[in-house]
C-alpha cells in the first residue's frame, strides 16, 4: 500500500509539472504572436543606447551619457544596499523588541507593546511619507559631537554621507518590518516550555543572559521560516522608495520604461532582477534554518 500510495503522489506530482509547462508554453507563445503582430518584438538593443537621464545617488560612477544597462545595474545596487542594510537593521530591532515583550519589565512590556500596536496599524507608505517630508525634510543644520551631522540635505554619518532619500526608506523598512519581527520573536519565544525557563532561573542566570544562552536557540526553528517572510516583504517594500524618488531598481526601470516604450522587456529584467533577490533571500534563510536543526539534533 505505501508503494502504491508513493507512486500515486509521484504520478501526481508529475502531472503538476506538465500541466504548468504547458500553460507557460502557452503563454509564450500568445506573448511572442502579439509581439509580431504589433511589429515589435523582443527587442533589448536599447539597453546599450544612452539613458540620458540623472540618478540621484548611485553606488558606481554613473552620468546621463551612460547606458541603460549601466543606469539598471546602478538602480539594482541602490535597491542591495537599502534592503541589505534594512534586513539587518530590521532584525536588531524585531528581536529586541520581541525580547522586551517577554520581559519582567513592565515599563520595556509596555513600550514595546505600544510601538508593535502602533506601527502594525499604519501603512508602509504613510510612514515613508512621514519620515520623509515631516522627519528628514525638516531637519536644521545640527552637526552633534563632529561624527554626525543631520540637515534636511541628507546625513553625514562617519564620514559616509547618506541622502534623506535613502534614509527615509530605510528607516521606514526597518520599523515596519521590525514590529511584524518582533511579534515573530515573541511567537518563538512563548513556544519554549516553561520548564526551560525555571531550568536556568534555578542555576542563577540572569533573564537576559537565559534568553541568549537557552531559549532564543531553542524558539529558532519556530522564528525562523516565518521570518523568511518577513525579509522577502522587506525586500518586495522596498519599491515604494519611489514616492519619495529613491532611485531603486524600480525607479528606474519605470523611468526607462518610459523613455524607450519597451515595457515588456522592462518588467521582465524588473521581474527576474526581485525573483533572483527573493530566491537568494529564501535560500539563505534555509541554509540558516538546517544549520539551526542540525544543531539542535546534536544538542539532543
Amino acid at each position: 500500500m505505501r508503494r502504491i500510495a508513493s507512486k500515486r503522489r509521484l504520478f501526481i506530482q508529475l502531472y503538476v509539472v506538465v500541466v504548468l509547462l504547458i500553460v507557460g508554453g502557452l503563454l509564450l507563445n500568445n506573448l511572442t504572436v502579439n509581439l509580431i503582430r504589433t511589429g515589435l518584438g523582443l527587442d533589448f538593443s536599447w539597453l546599450g543606447r544612452p539613458a540620458g537621464f540623472a540618478l540621484g545617488e548611485a553606488a558606481l560612477p554613473y552620468s546621463p551619457t551612460n547606458s541603460y544597462a549601466r543606469a539598471l545595474v546602478a538602480g539594482w545596487l541602490n535597491s542591495l544596499k537599502v534592503i541589505s542594510i534594512g534586513l539587518l537593521l530590521a532584525t536588531l530591532l524585531g528581536v529586541t523588541a520581541g525580547a522586551a515583550r517577554s520581559s519582567k519589565n513592565r515599563l520595556l512590556r509596555s513600550f514595546s507593546g505600544g510601538y508593535v500596536a502602533l506601527i502594525r496599524q499604519v501603512p508602509l507608505l504613510l510612514q515613508l511619507l512621514f519620515w520623509y517630508f515631516v522627519a528628514f525634510l525638516s531637519l536644521p543644520d545640527t552637526p552633534v559631537g563632529g561624527l554626525i551631522h543631520f540637515s534636511n540635505q541628507g546625513i553625514r554619518l562617519l564620514g559616509l554621507n547618506l541622502s534623506v532619500e535613502f534614509c527615509a526608506v530605510l528607516i521606514s523598512l526597518v520599523v515596519f518590518t521590525g514590529a511584524s519581527i518582533a511579534e515573530i520573536v515573541r511567537g518563538g519565544i512563548n513556544a519554549v516550555s516553561q520548564g526551560q525557563w525555571e531550568a536556568f532561573r534555578s542555576l542563577g542566570l540572569s533573564e537576559g543572559l537565559g534568553l541568549r544562552r537557552i531559549v532564543l536557540p531553542q524558539a529558532l526553528p519556530t522564528i525562523l521560516p516565518a521570518l523568511t517572510s518577513q525579509y522577502l516583504n522587506l525586500a518586495k517594500n522596498s519599491t515604494l522608495a519611489i514616492a519619495v524618488g529613491y532611485a531603486d531598481l524600480y525607479a528606474v526601470s519605470d523611468t526607462t520604461i518610459t523613455q524607450t516604450g519597451r515595457a515588456i522587456e522592462g518588467f521582465l529584467l524588473l521581474l527576474l532582477s526581485f525573483l533572483l533577490l527573493n530566491l537568494l533571500i529564501s535560500s539563505g534563510m534555509a541554509f540558516l534554518n538546517g544549520i539551526v536543526l542540525a544543531k539542535l539534533r546534536r544538542s539532543r
